[in-house]
């Protein structure tokens, strides 16, 4: 698939390093808002083998409320005009606001990350905007509900069927609208409106997502259904991270969306070792 102007052969999983420019993210809120933490964070995310920096101007942990518009391009936008000057990574911008996906792209961002899927308003033209004149993927994500409210009892009848037919619909959405199949990425939204069974049925089976024939993104670092599962903390979460890292390397993930680079990358390399031995 190919970002702008750079071509990634997902053959083997590659890994997103997360990077939050918020006071108020579950895991590492405050830590990088201001932008010279920001470029030496994504420096050693880059050093330690992420081929893609994710940058976020708003929270989407449970519970979180939403930003302004204002707000969430002035903690962006100097972070992603900063990273493609001084650094050679794939910029995604993690935004589900229509401007804000504009704005960045033009900063230099080279994928759009959006946890609605391209539903809010506008949100769907600026994605076709982008694929067509700066040749940038969306990921698609499902999520049932809204950050506020998304973990209040989530229901479903089968979890997994359930995402892909989500995915079918958006799919067929997007492609009518004029975004182009090769510019679409798919993530099934862990812990984004599931319980823990959920979130563990979508990780045994996310294997059935390839079927669409499109990169696959997962992001399970540091998240609830690994704190809850092992009562641990989030800075206790390392172990469980790279574990899930590494189930979801072997079920075909073509993206691994962490905050620790360095180990997860030791993970994905024995993964692709172990696909590769005869």
């Amino acid at each position: 698939m190919k970002f702008r102007h750079v071509e990634v052969d997902f053959e083997s999983p590659k890994v997103m390093g997360i990077l939050n420019v918020t006071p108020d993210s579950f895991s590492d809120g405050g830590k990088f808002n201001q932008v010279d933490s920001a470029i030496e964070q994504a420096r050693r995310m880059l050093a330690a083998g992420a081929t893609f920096i994710d940058v976020g101007g708003e929270s989407t942990r449970p519970g979180a409320q939403a930003v302004s518009v204002d707000v969430e391009l002035e903690r962006v936008i100097p972070v992603i005009e900063a990273l493609t000057k001084e650094l050679d990574v794939i910029v995604s911008i993690d935004t589900n606001k229509a401007q804000v996906m504009r704005e960045a792209v033009g900063a230099g961002a080279s994928m759009i990350n959006d946890v609605r899927a391209l539903q809010n308003e506008g949100a769907l033209d600026a994605a076709v905007w982008a694929a067509q004149t700066h040749n940038v993927p969306s990921c698609l994500m499902h999520m049932k509900g809204d950050p506020e409210t998304m973990q209040k009892a989530p229901q479903y009848g089968h979890v997994v069927e359930e995402v892909i037919s989500f995915f079918e619909q958006r799919i067929e959405a997007c492609t009518h609208a004029g975004l182009a199949y090769e510019h679409i990425i798919l993530d099934p939204g862990f812990g984004f409106g599931k319980t823990l069974d959920h979130n563990y049925q979508l990780l045994k089976y996310l294997q059935n997502f390839n079927q669409f024939d499109v990169p696959v993104l997962a992001g399970l670092s540091r998240k609830s259904m690994i704190g809850k599962l092992l009562g641990r903390d989030v800075e206790q979460r390392l172990a469980g991270s790279v574990a899930t890292a590494t189930i979801a390397a072997l079920a075909g993930a073509s993206i691994i969306r962490v905050h620790d680079v360095e180990e997860t990358m030791d993970a994905v390399n024995i993964v692709n070792k172990l696909q590769n031995v005869e």
